[in-house]
């Protein structure tokens, strides 16, 4: 059965371009994987813990050696690392807060980057043959000729650390300038269809 795992970090609910990009994501995608399984996770909707000398020192510990205060403190972080490396193809949803990721998703990042798990021990990926689409919404504009491209630091973190832990096939659809949504200049409905095209092809690809 075919796997998509969906990672959604804002906290806006309904109100939320990435999260309506993301809604229109898995209607295509269920409508091209007829049968297959979305696996949800919320960010906004954990309190997902970060990292700790505690922490750290459990994730390096070799799995035989861990004790049983070690193995509790990695419970999140071993759940999440188990669901990416179960999907075939892993959506995330985000905003873009001062020009980076939010706070909720770099410790999701934090979580799954695990040595020995995602990442070898020489720093080599370990996860391959995965897809992902990330579908970004950003008051800014950073497309090509932008004045302010080169503040477009989500973008080019994602992809770093995608292809760290191995996956390379990535496909951003960005959805830039949603000021104008939150200020009344175009409506919602109207500025979410202009992305339609490039969702639908992101998820029948």
């Amino acid at each position: 059965m075919t796997k998509l795992l969906l990672v959604e970090a804002s906290p806006r609910g309904e109100h939320s371009i990435s999260r309506n990009l993301a809604k229109t994501f898995v209607e295509r995608w269920k409508a091209e994987h007829p049968g297959g399984e979305v696996i949800e996770r919320d960010l906004a909707k954990m309190d997902l813990p970060y990292m700790n000398l505690p922490w750290v020192g459990a994730s390096l510990t070799p799995a035989e050696k861990q004790t049983a205060e070690m193995q509790d403190l990695l419970g999140v972080s071993n759940e999440l690392v188990t669901e990416l490396l179960a999907a075939d193809h892993i959506a995330i949803s985000t905003p873009v807060y001062n020009y980076n990721i939010p706070a909720n998703l770099k410790s999701y990042v934090d979580h799954i980057v695990r040595k020995g798990l995602t990442l070898g021990m020489t720093g080599e990926g370990l996860v391959h043959g995965k897809k992902c689409t990330v579908l970004m919404a950003s008051g800014g504009v950073y497309t090509e000729g932008s004045p302010i491209r080169d503040r477009d630091i989500a973008t080019m973190y994602l992809r770093l650390i995608l292809k760290v832990i191995g996956i390379e096939d990535v496909t951003f659809v960005s959805a830039g300038g949603t000021k104008v949504v939150d200020l009344g200049e175009r409506p919602r409905a109207d500025f979410l269809q202009t992305f339609e095209p490039a969702v639908t092809s992101a998820a029948q690809s």
